[in-house]
């Protein structure tokens, strides 16, 4: 291992344990401690004893047939009520629960503290593993920032830890094309579980052809062999569950409820706030047909190049690495998404870390957008920037106003725009004349022979692979 790559391990290591030392802190300490997991552990609690998870007076009696073994604590009782008595997880996620909504919840939730950082580390690992054979001190600045501002995600035990997780692994198995039944099964719970994270970069590997769509058509199978069961239970305990999980959907995202995308809700620019586009749209008309549709207006063209540029051009690494990081950013756009779920914002790296490889000034961009996305998706920037911006008087009438609103409060979405602008600009062009240099040996797994680097050939001479 050269001092670069020691260097760059040490510093993703160094975030690792910053992960995890102030998210076990946080996690004792908050009042939100462990929310979103409740939210899922006792809907799947409900479901186990045959109850309807949809209905919220059941989830209720579940949880205060816990409750009364706990001290009282009527602010974390208030939150739950807000929080996790409407449950809005598709029948597969509360599946997947099960095995821990057997088991108490103090076991259980540290089970799943203990499965969330151990993922995020693993997955965290297996990106600097690639990005290292370019630039990696630079990928372990990147990734090691990332970990260590990944707090919320840990203390509130929110899904997407896991989903990215393993969708970031399962992405890792198909291009190193190593413990691919592994990576197959990784993505299919990844999408039973989430699947508005993990479906677009399903849908890459879908649209890439050869052996990257035979695993895409695999891991649709099996993600429908492991929902078949969910959805029969699930129909027997709550026959009306469609109906029940959309009028929970829509209760919590109407105007001023929790997932309200709109300045109306409650600490909407808190930590772990909506950073879909409609959230900065929402700025200049606070009106849900208005903010959708711009959004999607606004996201369909990039997503239907990019369909264009992937069926068009014979999938390579380097090409697939600059398609997953165009697309990461672009999921969190048109859609419902938090801070927590920007760790598939791991999937930039790789590419950020070819450009800088490369030198010039579209490296230094592609450092400048990954580093601002890093931070304005960082769980301690954002505790900083907000009350900064709690003690600024913006107004709010006018256009001018309204943009100054709309950087200050919602700067996330709108650099998420701009970065998925970049790497799309940038998979296009590299696709269409210049090629880029394919990733080097690696400890995990390799291309070329131990020693030899990328930067040993001129990037010029090297054919797509």
């Amino acid at each position: 291992m050269t001092k670069k790559r020691l260097d760059g391990m040490i510093l993703l290591l160094l975030g690792a344990a910053l992960f995890l030392l102030h998210g076990s802190a946080l996690e004792v300490a908050s009042p939100f401690s462990m929310l979103d997991f409740k939210a899922v552990y006792y809907g799947a609690r409900c479901l186990v004893q045959h109850g309807d998870p949809y209905k919220a007076i059941e989830v209720l009696r579940v949880y205060r047939a816990d409750a009364v073994k706990l001290p009282a604590d009527p602010k974390r009782d208030f939150l739950f009520k807000q929080v996790a008595s409407e449950c809005i997880n598709p029948p597969t996620t509360l599946f997947f629960l099960t095995p821990m909504a057997v088991l108490p919840f103090g076991p259980a939730h540290i089970l799943w503290i203990a499965l969330t950082a151990g993922g995020l580390i693993l997955a965290a690992i297996l990106i600097w593993d690639v990005g290292a054979g370019f630039a990696p001190l630079l990928s372990g600045v990147l990734i090691g920032f990332l970990l260590a501002n990944s707090e919320i995600v840990f203390m509130v035990g929110n899904t997407a830890g896991i989903v990215i997780s393993l969708c970031v692994v399962a992405v890792w198995c198909f291009l190193k094309d190593r413990f691919v039944s592994v990576g197959i099964l990784c993505l299919a719970v990844s999408l039973a579980i989430k699947p508005h994270d993990a479906g677009l970069v399903w849908l890459y590997f879908l649209l890439a052809g050869s052996v990257h769509r035979k695993r895409a058509l695999q891991t649709l199978l099996v993600t429908a062999v492991l929902s078949v069961p969910a959805i029969l239970w699930i129909s027997i305990a709550a026959p009306n569950w469609m109906r029940e999980l959309h009028s929970n959907l829509l209760t919590s995202s109407a105007h001023g409820a929790i997932n309200d995308p709109a300045l109306a809700t409650t600490g909407q620019y808190a930590l772990n706030m909506v950073i879909s586009l409609q959230s900065a749209i929402s700025v200049f008309r606070d009106d849900p047909r208005i903010y959708n549709s711009v959004s999607y207006l606004l996201c369909a063209p990039l997503l239907l190049v990019w369909v264009f540029i992937t069926l068009r051009f014979r999938s390579s690494p380097a090409r697939a690495w600059l398609a997953l990081a165009a697309i990461a950013a672009l999921t969190m756009l048109p859609t419902y998404h938090r801070s927590h779920d920007a760790k598939l914002l791991l999937l930039t790296v790789p590419a950020c870390a070819m450009l800088w490889a490369e030198g010039g000034r579209i490296a230094r961009f592609a450092l400048l957008i990954n580093t601002a996305a890093f931070v304005l998706t960082g769980d301690i920037p954002w505790m900083l920037l907000t009350g900064l911006i709690d003690k600024l008087h913006i107004p709010t009438t006018g256009i001018s106003g309204q943009i100054l609103t709309a950087i200050w409060v919602f700067p996330t979405p709108l650099t998420l725009l701009v970065m998925s602008v970049f790497y799309l600009w940038t998979y296009v062009r590299r696709c269409s004349t210049l090629p880029l240099p394919q990733p080097p040996q690696s400890r995990l797994g390799a291309e070329y022979p131990e020693g030899q680097t990328h930067t040993s050939v001129p990037s010029r001479d090297l054919p797509w692979n």
